[in-house]
């Protein structure tokens, strides 16, 4: 068996920063969690990235960069190869000792139904910054051939899960902007989809309303009375009802209406909201869940960890933390992995996971 060392970055769609980490595996197996690192978006980046998410919704080509998007991607790569450096300044890495470094980029939209999605991120200026090799633009070929493009990241929960003593089946699930769950039963292939909406609703409301970029442990949340009228109506949706594999834009909701609302009573909505769309998926899983392992910036959210456990009873439901994995970190540690599959040629999607008609290695990978 040969370890090799690879770095992933993740820049997710609640727009709050980049984190990156150093993992060891051979793309099958993890043999070690190493060093991570964050760095938060500025409010100036943050406005940069608000205005390409605007700018994109009247794309219909994935490769346009129109000036808000060209700005936007020249930002993003600036600060991914920013945060590469600093991590390995700050715990001694050789670079030459990374074998890859995995790039998702930032999605600013995501439309599998029209075969369109777009991460910007230049891929190939990022390893002549670097020097190293990145593997990137990981969903655009799974969606040209069919499928959702999203989630990328469950063979790599299935890596994780295989060294837990825990009960099948184990669903992973992350709250990053958008929620996704992963069923992992033994050593099938796992079975992967998009929940509906995750913190991207609720830090955008929270922005709005305080200027905060999200909500503090569920303070806001604890303090209100959610909507259960409003979440009803929203849970019949057609997206909820719809078998998966399926995937979301992170502004699918957005025409939610709360100007009504207090602050407290509109954010506990929408965390409740999160909460029950989750329980509501579970609807399509073939068997009955045992564990829930709650990763993403949503399991920093007392409430919304709380709720969880309240609508998923009898089963068992752990942050990532509580496990052992980073609850932060992990979708940058995922990234490391699928740069490694990239490298091998490894498939990084499933029928199971994305819809796609058959596995497929995913990536782009650039030379230094």
């Amino acid at each position: 068996m040969t370890w090799l060392s690879a770095v992933g970055l993740m820049s997710g769609t609640s727009l709050d920063g980049v984190d990156a980490a150093v993992i060891n595996t051979d793309g099958e197996s993890i043999g070690r969690l190493g060093p991570t690192a964050y760095r938060p978006y500025t409010d100036h980046e943050r406005r940069i990235l608000i205005g390409a998410l605007a700018a994109a919704r009247s794309l219909t080509d994935r490769d346009a960069r129109p000036r808000p998007i060209a700005d936007a991607e020249a930002m993003v790569t600036k600060v991914h190869a920013e945060v590469v450096e600093a991590l390995l300044a700050a715990h001694g890495i050789d670079r030459g000792s990374i074998a890859v470094v995995g790039f998702h980029g930032q999605t600013i939209l995501h439309r599998p139904e029209q075969h369109l999605t777009v991460q910007i991120g230049d891929g190939r200026a990022l390893a002549g910054q670097l020097d190293i090799p990145v593997a990137y633009d990981f969903r655009a070929e799974d969606v040209a051939q069919g499928g959702e493009g999203a989630p990328l990241v469950p063979v790599f929960h299935r890596a994780l899960v295989r060294a837990l003593d825990r009960a099948h089946p184990v669903v992973v699930l992350n709250v990053g902007g958008v929620a996704n769950i992963t069923f992992i039963d033994g050593e099938t292939d796992p079975i992967a989809f998009d929940t509906g909406p995750g913190n991207a609703l609720i830090d955008d409301f929270v922005r709005l309303r305080t200027g905060q970029p999200y909500d503090r442990d569920g303070a806001l949340a604890a303090q209100g009375r959610p909507d259960t009228a409003l979440i009803d109506r929203v849970l019949t949706r057609a997206f909820f009802d719809r078998p998966p594999p399926k995937s979301l834009d992170r502004d699918e909701f957005a025409d939610l209406e709360l100007a009504d609302a207090s602050t407290p009573d509109g954010a506990a909505t929408l965390t409740a909201l999160t909460a029950a769309s989750i329980a509501r998926a579970a609807a399509h899983l073939p068997s009955v869940p045992v564990h829930w392992i709650v990763a993403g910036g949503g399991a920093r959210n007392r409430v919304l960890v709380r709720m969880l456990a309240e609508q998923l009873a009898p089963a068992t439901v752990e942050t990532a933390d509580v496990v052992g994995w980073s609850a932060d970190a992990l979708e940058a540690q995922a990234f490391a992995f699928l740069a490694v599959r990239t490298l091998k040629g490894l498939p990084n999607t499933f029928p199971s996971t994305t819809g796609v008609p058959r596995a497929m290695a995913g990536g782009l990978l650039a030379q230094p």
